[in-house]
């Protein structure tokens, strides 16, 4: 739910900003803001995302959290980089083992440091109903290295009425789920809740589908965190469809006052304005989703290291996952082709023979980074590639095409891109790619990346776009 914070900021529209922002949408005080903080970035910009799950106030007839302190059921960091053309989310899970600098209490005092405690449980420091963004904004910074940039909270409330807003959000569903998947200790599955396949939720039912996480996947959080993601990327490619203009917009506007707590830097009309401006050019293609690299410590989350280090090395140095640089600065090679009245050189048309098809990926070997050079291959040729992970086996010798009713000759387009690739019919609909060691040693798509990010392949493999097909990838763990 966090994510449509994220949402309101990127499609704010200059009318509403003005008449609606300034008395509409609370702010936390910077007083529990540390001192001690990362420098900041002359390039991309870093906005902590947190979900809410308090029951206080409108909340409590919406389900969450027991009790009326407020605690952190989601959080995510959007890196918006310096080209303002990409941006990616970086989930942290709530139950990840981490460090939580000092942090002030609503009296004024500030506690002492915490060592290797749960992520959430910086957000209810001082156990209010509001909960402590300001601690978790600390708790990020000392986590990542990076400068947190503006922080912005949103709640069940205003999570439901944000989807009502927009008509509804796009999901889909691996199988038919019933009421004690959403509360596991009912003593009979109950009635169903949702249908399998794709459809459109919002409201109540769209804060059931971000919550669920029993009788889905493999029932765990990073499952859910994964649907999540998912919910986003169709929330955004929502919105985009139904076009920017003040008829679609304002429904959204009026609902996104009383569903966000900002800091005081995004407190006012002209700030709101401002950075909601500095993202507009932010396609769904090049809008990322991704989850710090951990592993289980127990019944807990550890992040590992070095790669989330990398990961965060890569956002500050304003590098994509894929490894590209998204700074914006011009090197002086730009200049002088610019200069000299060099055209941008373009793809030959006859080269993008996958242009229209859609493909998942999954990597069917042991081999890491394997699943994101077959992505990069095949979009030079103009597929989309919908998803990418790793397979059920990974112990394909050959690459496989597997393709649904109707898709054969998308199949072989796809195969003959691939070297030494076959094709298999299925009755599961779609085009799947799995990737054989034969494609590990063949010369032509063995060479190493010319722009490496830096970002684990983990990390670049698990990555979700906001174009993405809703009904790709749905093992949710």
């Amino acid at each position: 739910m966090s994510g449509l914070s994220f949402l309101v900021l990127l499609v704010a529209g200059v009318g509403w900003v003005y008449l609606k922002v300034n008395g509409g949408i609370g702010t936390f005080s910077a007083d529990g803001i540390s001192g001690d903080r990362p420098p900041g970035s002359s390039g991309g910009q870093n906005v902590l995302v947190i979900g809410s799950d308090s029951r206080s106030g409108d909340n409590s007839e919406l389900g969450g959290g027991t009790g009326a302190v407020g605690r952190s059921d989601t959080a995510f960091l959007l890196h918006v980089y310096g080209d303002r053309k990409h941006a990616v989310a970086v989930s942290i899970p709530r139950d990840s083992l981490v460090d939580i600098p000092a942090c002030r209490l609503p009296g004024g005092t500030w506690t002492a440091p915490q060592h290797d405690v749960m992520f959430n449980a910086a957000f209810s420091v001082g156990e209010t109903a509001e909960g402590n963004p300001a601690c978790t904004q600390n708790t990020v910074e000392h986590l990542t290295g990076l400068r947190v940039d503006h922080t912005v909270v949103v709640d069940f409330a205003g999570f439901s009425a944000l989807t009502s807003a927009v008509g509804g959000v796009p999901v889909c569903l691996p199988h038919d789920i019933h009421q004690r998947d959403l509360s596991p200790k009912m003593p009979t599955q109950g009635a169903r809740i949702f249908a399998k396949g794709p459809q459109t939720v919002s409201g109540q039912r769209a804060l059931d589908y971000v919550r669920l996480r029993h009788g889905i996947g493999d029932g765990s959080d990073i499952g859910r965190i994964k649907r999540q993601q998912a919910f986003v990327a169709s929330l955004i490619k929502k919105v985009k469809s139904r076009g920017m203009n003040p008829t679609t917009l304002l429904p959204l506007a009026d609902a996104a006052t009383d569903a966000m707590t900002v800091d005081p830097g995004l407190g006012s009309a002209d700030r709101l304005l401002s950075f909601a401006m500095s993202m507009k050019d932010v396609d769904l293609h090049n809008t990322k989703f991704v989850t710090v690299p951990w592993r289980y410590e127990g019944a807990r989350i550890a992040i590992v290291e070095p790669d989330a280090d990398a990961l965060w090395a890569a956002l500050k140095a304003d590098r994509t996952v894929d490894g590209r640089d998204a700074s914006g600065k011009r090197s002086a090679g730009d200049d002088r082709a610019e200069e000299a009245g060099t055209p941008t050189p373009t793809p030959d048309a006859d080269a993008l023979v996958g242009k229209g098809i859609d493909v998942a990926v999954y990597n069917g070997t042991t081999v890491t980074g394997l699943a994101a050079r077959a992505t990069e291959l095949l979009r030079s040729r103009g597929f989309n590639v919908t998803a990418t992970a790793t397979a059920s086996r990974q112990d394909h010798a050959t690459t496989v095409v597997d393709y649904g009713p109707g898709l054969r000759s998308e199949a072989e387009a796809t195969a003959r891109v691939l070297p030494g690739a076959g094709t298999t019919a299925s009755d599961a609909p779609g085009i799947r790619v799995v990737l054989g060691s034969s494609f590990v040693r063949n010369p032509a798509v063995a060479t190493p990346d010319p722009h490496p990010s830096g970002v684990p392949s983990a990390v670049a493999e698990g990555v979700r776009s906001a174009d993405d097909n809703p009904c790709a990838n749905l093992s949710y763990g």
